[in-house]
């Protein structure tokens, strides 16, 4: 007898060409002015419960209503749908589950090694065994040299979680940086499961900031930043989740590092919903205090599916850095997506024979297996972090700035490299090309910023072009850059970005290409063969940096190109509705001084003796008879004894002051310059100490204010480069500022300490009161409060908020028991301090240890073999079969082991 098993699909082509169902959460969106209790009032009036203001989104509420279907196929509909038409409420939204994927590769390799020290492994960063080829060229090691390690820089990594209490984090772990908005809670410690699923995070903060010299795993690129974590991806993903998550404490956060984005299966085209798209703004124009919070974004996975990562609203907003990867030795991975918005590079992970990336792992362990474009953005943020301690006051543009002057293309393989019209070497594979961290901070040290940001937009007229099969469509936009609209003239180019309207019956058979006014070609969209949508693009942008640094007047043109890869009925024609051009950039050029003029200064007009003919003799003779006496005009700051003309430097005496000496020539003045205070007795402008800008005597101790580049310290009345202890530097008073009472040290505000007095510790960049075991500090309550029972040492009230176990409890899924649940086996696993429970194989409800050790199943099970079967029955479906079944190892399989029991089980 053989056995047929015949499996039914439907059809594939049908499958490919149905929209994605949305699923419906129950959670809103809300906003509503009046505050947090008008909010809390129209909460309880329609059944929700209010859970706080979205990130920093002012009016903006996350409502969640416990009697709706959590995940539902449609809109929920009820007595509190009804508050949208509140006429409180302005706008309300029913959250939609966003598809979110970590952007690691899926053949990824994980070869553990405990407390084995990785530093000579780390060969992105030196080179150390001379018989291995190795690349170097990203210069971190020249950037520490200087003596640049992120020091007092704040990065917080936007994923699953971070692993707070691993030993090459906790050092510089952040709590400040860190909640769980997935549990609403402030402790981002990923759940842990037997597959390690939310590792990604944890991976990603290591490469960030894991701490130097600890003989344990790695080396962080900023290896004295802050690291926090922000847990958002192990849940429902909603506009709401982003929001929150990207809104987090924006003046304290420097940098957010994301290395997931919409799935990269070659299909999907998704970008921030409207919550986020605010986040972004508010970000921008609001964090670090005006500077702007920086986002750094990894481009994508979706290579082998032929994905572009111009469908990926994310990395394709102006707002974001979005970085690729490159082999070690210079090659594309097989992973990469391409495209016109990628700024920058690092290395990577590639084939299987190539070296991949070393980094912190869960269960305080390490990895030499990371991989993919979620490589990069972490690397990236760390090289700003160097970047933002060389220099703090550097704006979210100037970061994009920075990158695009010192990244090189080196050794990277690509085709499409070229030069714009300004001379930048440019790649869609590789942005601008590999990031260089040395260059970065010498750069950042002298960097002066940037003129603001202006937006020119100029959208094409309202007329149905048609995209034919086989033929290319061009449409044109001529520009002068908004030169006549001063606020809103472009000159100099740094973000390009064309909006769309686009109808077609298969969407992935486009291609679209923008042309600038001096010839510079940027592939908006290449052709997706897994993308058969019918819905072309509805308002979505494209942007690119290819044309970075130049020109924006003059004839932009637009390309698009339908090249059918399957049949398509002939008769329905693709139409361009309408496309926008929109230019962001700067009026003057960006690294020129801005507003410089020339001056027609007197002195300039003063004769230089050695610029004088030579050979001319002078007249030695004076015919003092022969010279008339000036008889106009003095000068209104000429005194009683008159002048010899009519400038403050022909007065024989002065009413107000006299400025200058006989051999440089003096002239009367109303009052004295910078660097010069007034000697009121003699009349004289006189010079201060060479540090002072003002000051009322000559000596150091006497100074106002300070000249560029020193600080007004306050205890002396002098001028230094560095400020005193419990003092810090404030870049716009020009002043040393005293630090928080409790901080010894401190930077860029007082309350934002490094180092603290006795009898206090630090709490991320905050000096609170030290705690005894068993306690923690509360932070709204500003006191040390009592841990749960169960816990030694923890960072919340909670019994999951644990560090470690009190005396006689064991850690169980990171909570704190006496005895090890059911379904969990005590353990002692390698590298762990402390007694823990373990899972129990599936579906045991009591084992002995790891693996099939089995003592007792669940209901409906039955214990067979030391391994629990449904249903109590243990047959073959066919000895043949089952045979086939056995040989080819595939009794490790569920769905094989339950038609073969006894032959998989029974007999070994």
């Amino acid at each position: 007898m053989i056995l047929f098993i015949v499996f039914i699909f439907p059809s594939l082509e049908l499958c490919q060409s149905l929209p994605p169902r949305n699923v419906y959460t129950n959670h809103w969106a809300v906003r509503i002015e009046g505050g947090h209790e008008e909010a809390d009032k129209l909460a309880a009036k329609y059944g929700y419960n209010n859970l706080g203001q979205i990130g920093s989104l002012e009016d903006h509420y996350h409502f969640h209503h416990s009697h709706v279907v959590r995940r539902a196929a449609f809109s929920s509909r009820g007595t509190h749908s009804f508050i949208h038409m509140d006429p409180k409420v302005s706008w309300s939204e029913q959250q939609i589950v966003k598809p979110r994927v970590k952007r690691y590769t899926r053949n990824d390799p994980n070869f553990i090694h405990f407390n084995d020290p990785k530093w000579s492994n780390m060969w992105y960063i030196h080179c150390t065994d001379k018989n291995n080829r190795c690349r170097s060229e990203m210069n971190i090691l020249a950037a520490w040299q200087r003596g640049y390690t992120g020091r007092n820089v704040v990065v917080t990594i936007l994923d699953d979680g971070i692993e707070r209490n691993h030993p090459d984090l906790a050092q510089n772990y952040d709590q400040l940086a860190s909640y769980d908005v997935n549990g609403n809670d402030p402790d981002p410690t990923p759940r842990y499961d037997s597959s390690n699923e939310n590792k990604h995070g944890t991976r990603c903060a290591g490469e960030v900031a894991a701490v130097a010299n600890n003989s344990h795993c790695i080396v962080g690129i900023a290896y004295n930043a802050r690291i926090g974590g922000i847990r958002m991806l192990d849940g429902d993903v909603t506009d709401v989740v982003e929001a929150k998550s990207l809104g987090i404490r924006p003046d304290y956060i420097d940098i957010y590092s994301a290395s997931w984005g919409p799935d990269d299966d070659g299909k999907t085209v998704d970008g921030p919903g409207p919550l986020v798209k605010q986040a972004f703004e508010m970000g921008i124009k609001k964090g670090r205090k005006g500077l702007g919070s920086i986002f750094v974004w990894a481009s994508g996975n979706g290579g082998r599916q032929g994905d572009h990562c111009s469908c990926d609203g994310y990395t394709n907003s102006i707002y974001t850095i979005s970085i690729s990867s490159t082999t070690e030795n210079g090659n594309k991975p097989w992973y990469l997506e391409v495209c016109s918005s990628t700024l920058a590079t690092t290395y990577s992970s590639g084939e299987f024979y190539d070296r991949k990336i070393v980094t912190t792992d869960l269960r305080q362990r390490c990895t030499d297996g990371h991989t993919g474009t979620s490589v990069s953005a972490p690397m990236v943020a760390g090289v700003i972090a160097l970047a933002l301690e060389a220099n703090p006051l550097i704006t979210w543009r100037d970061v994009q700035h920075l990158l695009v002057r010192t990244s090189r293309p080196v050794h990277l393989k690509a085709n499409d490299w070229k030069n714009n019209a300004v001379g930048h070497r440019v790649s869609h594979l590789y942005g601008f090309g590999l990031v260089d961290a040395e260059a970065m901070v010498v750069e950042a040290k002298k960097w002066r910023k940037v003129p603001p940001q202006h937006t020119c937009t100029k959208a094409s007229d309202r007329r149905t072009r048609y995209i034919r099969a086989d033929q290319t469509l061009n449409s044109t936009i001529s520009t002068s850059g908004c030169s006549e609209q001063a606020e809103q003239h472009v000159g100099y180019l740094e973000h390009v970005v064309v909006r769309v309207l686009i109808a077609h019956q298969r969407r992935g058979d486009l291609e679209i290409n923008l042309v600038s006014p001096l010839g510079t070609r940027s592939q908006l969209l290449a052709k997706r063969l897994f993308d058969n949508s019918y819905e072309g693009f509805r308002n979505w942008e494209f942007m690119t940096v290819h044309c970075w640094g130049e020109k924006a007047e003059g004839q932009w043109t637009l390309e698009i190109t339908d090249s059918p890869s399957q049949l398509r009925n002939p008769e329905v024609l693709g139409k361009l509705k309408e496309w926008t051009l929109i230019l962001y950039g700067t009026s003057e050029h960006p690294y020129q001084p801005h507003g410089a003029q020339h001056s027609r200064s007197r002195m300039l007009e003063i004769p230089n003796p050695s610029l004088e003919p030579k050979g001319l003799e002078q007249p030695t003779e004076h015919h003092e008879e022969e010279e008339e006496e000036y008889s106009g005009t003095c000068h209104s700051e000429c005194g009683d004894q008159g002048c010899d003309g009519p400038d403050a430097d022909h007065c024989l005496n002065c009413i107000h002051y006299s400025l200058g000496s006989l051999k440089t020539g003096r002239t009367c003045v109303s009052h004295c310059p910078l660097g010069y205070h007034e000697d009121s007795g003699a009349r004289r402008c006189r010079r201060c100490h060479k540090g002072c800008e003002r000051c009322v005597g000559r000596s150091s101790t006497e100074c106002h204010s300070c000249r560029r580049g020193l600080y007004f310290n306050p205890l002396n009345s002098s001028c230094s480069e560095t400020c005193p202890l419990g003092y810090f530097a404030d870049e716009i008073q020009r002043q040393c500022l005293k630090c928080h009472e409790n901080c010894v040290k401190c930077l860029r505000d007082s309350d934002r300490c490094t180092a603290c007095n006795e009898d206090f510790s630090l709490a991320g960049m905050t000096c609170v009161p030290k705690c005894s075991n068993g306690t923690f500090f509360h932070l709204e309550e500003m006191k040390c409060s009592p841990c749960h029972t169960s816990c030694s040492t923890c960072t919340g009230p909670g019994k999951e908020e644990c560090i470690q176990c009190a005396k006689d409890f064991l850690q169980q899924e990171w909570r704190c028991v006496q005895t090890c649940a059911p379904g969990y086996f005590s353990g002692d696993p390698a590298g762990y301090t402390q007694h823990m429970c373990r899972k129990c194989e599936e579906n045991c409800l009591s084992c002995d240890g790891p693996g099939t050790s089995c003592t007792k199943c669940k209901d409906g099970y039955n214990l067979v073999s030391r391994t629990c079967i449904v249903n109590a029955t243990c047959n073959n479906a066919d000895e043949l079969f089952c045979e086939m079944v056995k040989s080819n190892r595939l009794c490790e399989k569920k769905l094989f082991r339950q038609f073969c029991c006894r032959t998989c089980l029974m007999t070994g």
